[in-house]
This record gives C-alpha cells, sequence and structure tokens, in this order.
C-alpha cells in the first residue's frame, strides 16, 4: 500500500501516522521525492481499512499495490534511485561506460587495458577474478590474485572497479571492491543476495538466463530488503530459440523496467551476443532506449584472450566505439560522464 501526503505536511503529523499505522503491524518506509512525500506500507495491510487512511488530513491519496517487490517497485520510489561510486553517478542522469577484461589474466594485461579504456573515456573498469564457466575444464580465473590485480589497476587508472562474486564466502575478498557484480548464474542464489544486502555496497545484478523481470524485480528485492537498497539491474541477453548468437539481448526490458522500478539500468551487450561485430549497434541501441550503464567487454589481445575472446574488443575499436556513444548519449541528454 502506498499513502501520498500532502504538500507542507509537517513532521510532527507524519510521525503521527506512522505511529497510528503500526498498530497494524506493518513496515513503513517514508520516502521523501521532489514533488511529493509517500509512505510504503509493507507486510500484509489486507487489514489496513483504506477509507479509514483517506480521511487523515495530511494524505493526499491511497493506493494497493498488487506486485510482490515493494523496495524495488517504482511506485514506493518515484524518483530515481541514484547511486555514487567514487564521484561516478549511475542513475543520475549521465551515462557510465564499465569496460576491461572477460577475465584479469596477467599485471600487464589488466593494467594495458584499464589505461587503454581509461584514455577512450570508459568511466569504470569491469574484470573477471572469479569466472562461472559453463565447463569445468575452461579457466576459473584468478580469484584472490585477480582482485589483486585490479586493485593495482585502479590505484594506476583511478577507475571504480567492477567485478563478480560467485559464492558468499569469498564476501570478505570484496573489501575493497567499488561494485559487486552477480551474474546471470546467481540471480536466483537467495543466500548469496541477502548476504549482499546486509553489505554496504553497490550491487550489479545480472538477469538470469532466462529470468523474467519480475524474477530478477524480486531478485532485486531480496538484497534491498536486507537494508542495501544501492542496487542496479543489469540486462545481459536471455536464452531463447534463436542459436545464431549467444543470447537474445531484451532491449526492450530497459523501458519497461524504467516503469516498474526506480534502480538504474545497465546493459551488457558483450555477453548478450557474444560476437564482436554486434557490440557497438547494441550498446547503442541500449543507450538509445535509456540505459543509465553499459558493461563493455575489453581485451588488449583478444585472439589470445583466456575466455571470451570472440565477443571483446580491441581497445582501438573501443575507442572508436565510445566516440560513438558518447555522441548519442549527448544527444539522448545522458552524457558520458567525463570525471576522470
Amino acid at each position: 500500500m502506498i499513502i501520498v501526503l500532502k504538500n507542507h505536511t509537517s513532521e510532527q503529523e507524519v510521525n503521527e501516522l506512522m505511529s497510528w499505522l503500526s498498530r497494524f503491524n506493518v513496515s513503513t518506509n517514508l520516502v521523501q521525492g521532489v514533488h511529493s512525500n509517500i509512505i510504503g506500507l509493507i507486510g500484509d495491510t489486507t487489514h489496513v481499512d483504506i477509507e479509514a487512511v483517506q480521511a487523515k488530513e495530511c494524505v493526499e491519496s491511497v493506493q494497493r499495490v498488487q506486485e510482490p517487490y515493494k523496495n524495488a517497485n517504482r511506485k514506493f520510489h518515484p524518483d530515481d534511485t541514484v547511486i555514487d561510486v567514487r564521484g561516478r553517478i549511475i542513475g543520475g542522469g549521465k551515462t557510465q561506460v564499465m569496460a576491461g577484461p572477460c577475465s584479469v589474466e596477467t599485471e600487464e594485461q589488466i593494467i594495458t587495458t584499464a589505461i587503454a579504456v581509461k584514455q577512450a573515456g570508459a568511466t569504470m573498469l569491469r574484470g573477471g577474478a572469479f569466472k562461472p564457466r559453463t565447463s569445468p575444464y575452461s579457466f576459473q580465473g584468478l580469484g584472490k590474485e585477480g582482485i589483486d590485480l585490479l586493485l593495482q589497476a585502479r590505484k594506476v587508472t583511478g577507475l571504480p572497479i567492477v567485478t563478480e562474486i560467485m559464492d558468499v564466502s569469498d564476501l570478505d575478498l570484496f573489501a575493497d571492491i567499488d561494485v559487486v557484480q552477480v551474474g546471470a548464474r546467481n540471480m536466483q542464489n537467495f543466500t548469496l543476495l541477502k548476504e549482499l544486502g546486509r553489505c554496504d555496497k553497490p550491487v550489479l545484478l545480472k538477469r538470469g538466463l532466462s529470468g523474467t523481470l519480475q524474477e530478477l524485480l524480486m531478485s532485486a528485492e531480496y538484497i534491498m530488503s536486507e537494508g542495501n537498497q544501492k542496487v542496479i539491474l543489469c540486462e545481459r541477453g536471455i536464452r531463447t530459440f534463436e542459436p545464431a548468437m549467444r543470447n537474445t539481448l531484451d532491449l526492450a526490458a530497459v523501458p519497461l523496467l524504467k516503469q516498474k522500478t526506480h534502480l538504474p539500468i545497465a546493459v551488457d551487450p558483450s555477453h548478450a551476443t557474444g560476437i564482436v561485430s554486434l557490440i557497438e549497434p547494441c550498446a547503442l541501441g541500449a543507450v538509445a532506449v535509456g540505459a543509465d550503464a553499459l558493461e563493455i567487454e575489453v581485451h588488449n589481445d583478444p585472439k589470445n584472450a583466456w575466455s571470451d575472446g570472440a565477443q571483446q574488443l580491441t581497445p582501438p575499436k573501443f575507442a572508436e566505439v565510445m566516440k560513438k556513444i558518447k555522441a548519442l548519449a549527448e544527444f539522448m541528454g545522458k552524457p558520458v560522464d567525463d570525471a576522470q
């Protein structure tokens, strides 16, 4: 249930209303927006009399919410959520570009690539230290060593780091990581999500291979219900009957999610297609439909990459793509963040 308050409602009136609502054994959440303030009720609201609430002097309107996700629901939080990552603002009218290799391989590889993507205009560095692979015989990542190399790259470039966690037992290793990524295969790892919800750290939550949008939002709800409101949703392609690409990029999900949730939306065209020639048009398409961030794989030597070389841009090609991304983002009114 959502209660919209009248303008100029006093703090005392709000406190009295919330105290009165507490008798119904529901949680109350006051959200102060730009245009209006609302109180969201979470829990069993079947015993709350809408007419009695509506009769309160400070109440403008009341409506029930049918969707099972509450914290992530735009009805509860009309204004867009803005997440600050070391000065890079995600969801605040700027476009962020997270770029870097699929896997961290060597110190030379990650430092060289990090410098190159920053020079091209990337605002954050992505790189895999832990890698969930379909085959147990494929390279699984360097683990802690990979995280240490990412921290070195951040020291050299100043770029915030985005990297994926696979198991809750590794959480301590992510203490200095700026954005913790939850991969598609872990979208419904609820134990991991709840633990990340207890951390004061931004979480990039990727849509599962066959996940519906409601399932994605419910996974975000797991994180947010534990107190962490810093969630970034990521569309990275879903599995369909089409075999020509690695996945099918669902760009329509971006504007539809914008209607349903206040959380910022990222798009990963690299995993969505798995084909290097498709990354540029899909990245531009993501900007056009309103994505707040892009996650693009870039490798200094993709032909010899230890994983997913076929979907990683070279630094020169990434620089070309970034010029177009910047131009389109500027036209769309969401320029690429120039914080360096």
